[in-house]
């Protein structure tokens, strides 16, 4: 492993922590509040974590190949998972 992917998967594994983290705290947060936008907010985080999982477990079993196709993808879920903390945020009116 070059010393470049190496620096890829720690930051994947920070990212995907401290991602974990935040999904933890907002089902905390929905299980002792049952407020919708706590459960708007580990959805959309649980989304965004799973894209970052994903795109580097699958870069390394393609080894690298098909970026763009593994990057739009990524992006897609990610962007997904980020309306769903938009939605957490906006909240009910």
């Amino acid at each position: 492993m070059t010393t470049l992917e190496l620096i890829y998967v720690l930051f994947s594994i920070a990212l995907s922590m401290s991602g974990l983290a935040m999904v933890s705290i907002a089902a905390n947060a929905y299980l002792r509040t049952e407020r919708r936008e706590m459960l708007l907010l580990s959805l959309g985080f649980s989304l965004i974590v799973a894209a970052a999982i994903a795109t580097t477990v699958s870069a390394f079993a393609q080894d690298f190949d098909n970026a763009v196709v593994l990057l739009t993808v990524n992006y897609a879920i990610t962007t997904v998972g980020y309306l769903f903390v938009i939605a957490s945020v906006i909240g009910e009116p």
